[in-house]
C-alpha cells in the first residue's frame, strides 16, 4: 500500500513541477517531454512520470504525438478564442448562481478590495492577481457545484499560460479591477442579471486585450 501511495505522491510532484514549468514558459510550446529524461531530471521513476504526462495530455497541456513522444501543447489565437468561449459559458453561469447562493458580505468586502488595488508597483500587481484568485475561490464556494468548479479549474490552468503570453497594460489592469469590482458588487447585491452581464463584458474586454497583445510587434 505504501508503495502505491509513494508512487501517487511522486506522480503528483512530477505533475505539479511540469505544470508550473509549462505555465511559466520554462517548457515552451513544442518542448519534448521525454519520459526517461524528465524522470531523471525530477528524480522520480518512470511509472509516476508516465502518470504525470497522462494528466497533462488529458488536460490539453501536452500532446501525445506518438506512443513515445509527448510535447507541450501549442497555444495560438484560435486556441485562446476557444478557451474564452467555454470560459464565458462557465463564468456567466457561475455569476448567476453565486448571486443567488453566495455570502453578500463576502462579496461586498471583495468589491471594496478591488476598489483599492495598487497597480503601480510589481508587488501590487502580484497582490491583484492573488485577489482575483481569492475572488474565484469565494465564487466557487458560493456556487457549490463540484462539476462546474472542476471545469473552471481546468480553464484557469490554461489561463495562466495565456496571461503570461500577454503584456501587462496599465490601462487594461485598471479597467479589469473596475470590472471585477462591479461583478463583486452585483454579487453582493444579489443582482444575477448584472453579475452575468458584467462578467460577459469583462471577458469580452480581456479577450480583446490578450489578442491585441499577441499581435503586437513587441512580442513577435
Amino acid at each position: 500500500m505504501s508503495v502505491v501511495v509513494d508512487r501517487v505522491r511522486a506522480g503528483d510532484r512530477a505533475y505539479v513541477t511540469l505544470l508550473e514549468e509549462i505555465q511559466s514558459g520554462a517548457l515552451p510550446a513544442g518542448a519534448v517531454l521525454a519520459e526517461v529524461e524528465q524522470s531523471e531530471r525530477l528524480g522520480v521513476s518512470r511509472t509516476p512520470m508516465r502518470e504525470a504526462l497522462r494528466r497533462l495530455v488529458a488536460e490539453g497541456l501536452a500532446v501525445q504525438q506518438s506512443p513515445r513522444v509527448t510535447v507541450v501543447a501549442g497555444l495560438d489565437a484560435s486556441d485562446i478564442r476557444a478557451l474564452f468561449e467555454i470560459r464565458r459559458a462557465l463564468e456567466e453561469s457561475s455569476a448567476r448562481l453565486a448571486a443567488e447562493r453566495g455570502d453578500a458580505a463576502a462579496f461586498a468586502a471583495l468589491a471594496d478590495e478591488f476598489a483599492h488595488v495598487d497597480l503601480a508597483r510589481a508587488e501590487g500587481r502580484d497582490a491583484y492577481y492573488a485577489l482575483i484568485a481569492r475572488f474565484d475561490t469565494v465564487l466557487d464556494a458560493a456556487v457549490g457545484n463540484d462539476y462546474l468548479s472542476s471545469a473552471l479549474r481546468t480553464v484557469r490552468t490554461h489561463l495562466v499560460r495565456v496571461r503570461r503570453m500577454a503584456r501587462d497594460k496599465p490601462e487594461r489592469l485598471a479597467a479589469s479591477a473596475s470590472e471585477h469590482r462591479l461583478i463583486a458588487r452585483a454579487l453582493a447585491d444579489r443582482d444575477a442579471d448584472l453579475a452575468a452581464h458584467a462578467t460577459h463584458v469583462h471577458l469580452h474586454n480581456a479577450l480583446d486585450s490578450i489578442l491585441e497583445s499577441l499581435q503586437s510587434p513587441a512580442l513577435t
